[in-house]
């Protein structure tokens, strides 16, 4: 039924596991689970699900007192810590009551505090039926997640979808993108989830002549370079599209571009521009009513999505909007630099200017990206602030924490070399 890592877990194996928790499941109670065991979270999410409880998953290596905060957020009133007994963290006066059954996630937290958002386990339900009728490319395949199944892209899209295909899912507990690769080369026609940042490795890690069978990218928009990388060591490329509050919105069966999105599934109605030139906020109406995701993008012709930029990431200077993107493609093409993050900073003159952060094989001089930035960049485009950094602040699934980035690197501070 599932793979964890080298172990085959059978169908029955899982049943016994979800039924020790089920005892003490009830419905319409909010739970927090965190398990440093990858199978004993899923048993308890396929017990939750089964009772119409609600879950609030948390990422395996949460400390426990962290969980129990998260959970008291949440308003769960009990949290499952590596066991099936139930902990009070709550008492039921200050707990969320009579929930109906859903899936309880945080949001990214990209640009700022996590937030837990509930969808329904009937929404999830016409997710995943939705998913498998319209994007009918990766059917004979067996799904390899290779990122959280606390997440709702590993364990939605990837693991549940999978199931429903009636493929045996692999789940790896790790990044490790060496171990990853040995685990692709075992399994037959292999389609892996992972996060942009273990794509790119593993395409700079595939000897000559060797490709992905086909992998899945989600999360955060690829670099242009990464994207040119991955695509040619990569037979089928695939991404979608989508947020924590509407799951999977759009997706796109054949990368021709990192902004290209996908196309929307059906039990959703998408708005957003009418073009690159006019590209607006990103809307999406579904069963769940109305959601603006935040994100700036437009509807090509074809009724692809294309995404430009976070609105709340847009740089404006002097009335001029700068999407960070733009910027740190530039300084992605120079051969030393492995990473770039562009940020807003309060000018007195401009209201706002660019500062970029990044990471390079080797030591680059802020002169030298300079220069490279005023080859290729407008001047409201060139970064005011240039700093280099040994690594960047990445959150546990793969997306890297522009809020942390500005807190680190906003004043030259604790990460810069």
């Amino acid at each position: 039924m599932i793979r964890i890592d080298d172990r085959h877990h059978t169908r029955r194996e899982v049943e016994d596991l979800a039924a020790r928790c089920a005892e003490r499941a009830r419905p319409g109670v909010r739970y927090a689970a965190c398990f440093s065991g990858t199978i004993d979270w899923l048993a308890a999410f396929f017990a939750m699900r089964a009772a119409g409880a609600a879950v609030l998953p948390l990422h395996p290596g949460t400390p426990r007192p962290a969980a129990e905060r998260l959970a008291r957020e949440a308003g769960c009133r009990y949290l499952l810590f590596n066991g099936y007994e139930p902990e009070e963290v709550l008492p039921e006066s200050e707990a969320v009551t009579d929930d109906p059954g859903r899936l309880i996630q945080l949001s990214s937290g990209t640009t700022g505090a996590p937030k837990p958002v509930a969808r329904t386990w009937a929404a999830i339900g016409r997710e995943i039926a939705t998913y498998v009728t319209h994007f009918r490319d990766p059917e004979g395949m067996t799904p390899v997640i290779a990122c959280p199944v606390t997440h709702s892209y590993g364990l939605i899209c990837g693991l549940l979808v999978g199931l429903e295909r009636g493929a045996e899912p692999v789940v790896l507990n790790t990044g490790n993108p060496k171990y990853i690769l040995k685990a692709l080369r075992e399994v037959e026609r292999p389609l892996l989830y992972a996060s942009p940042a273990v794509l790119h490795a593993l395409a700079r890690l595939l000897p000559d002549g060797e490709r992905l069978h086909a992998a899945m990218t989600s999360g955060t928009l690829l670099p242009d370079p990464w994207f040119a990388r991955i695509r040619t060591r990569t037979r089928h490329l695939f991404q979608q599209y989508g947020c924590s509050e509407a799951g999977c919105i759009a997706v796109n069966p054949d990368m021709g571009a990192a902004a290209a999105m996908g196309y929307p599934l059906p039990h959703h109605r998408v708005r957003a521009g009418g073009g690159s030139e006019a590209p607006d906020e990103i809307v999406v109406d579904g069963a769940e009513g109305e959601v603006r995701t935040r994100d700036l993008g437009y509807l090509r012709p074809d009724g692809m999505l294309m995404f430009v930029s976070r609105l709340d990431d847009t740089i404006n200077v002097s009335g001029l909007n700068v999407y960070p993107k733009d910027v740190e493609d530039v300084v992605m093409a120079l051969p030393e630099v492995t990473d770039a993050v562009a940020f807003r900073r309060a000018d007195p003159f401009a209201g706002e200017r660019v500062a970029l952060v990044f990471t390079a094989s080797r030591t680059v001089s802020p002169l030298t990206v300079r220069a490279w930035c005023r080859e290729h960049l407008a001047a409201h485009q060139q970064p005011a602030d240039v700093v280099q950094a040994d690594s960047l602040p990445r959150m546990a699934n793969g997306k890297i924490s522009r809020s942390r980035v500005a807190e680190l690197f906003g004043a030259g501070g604790e990460g810069a070399r």
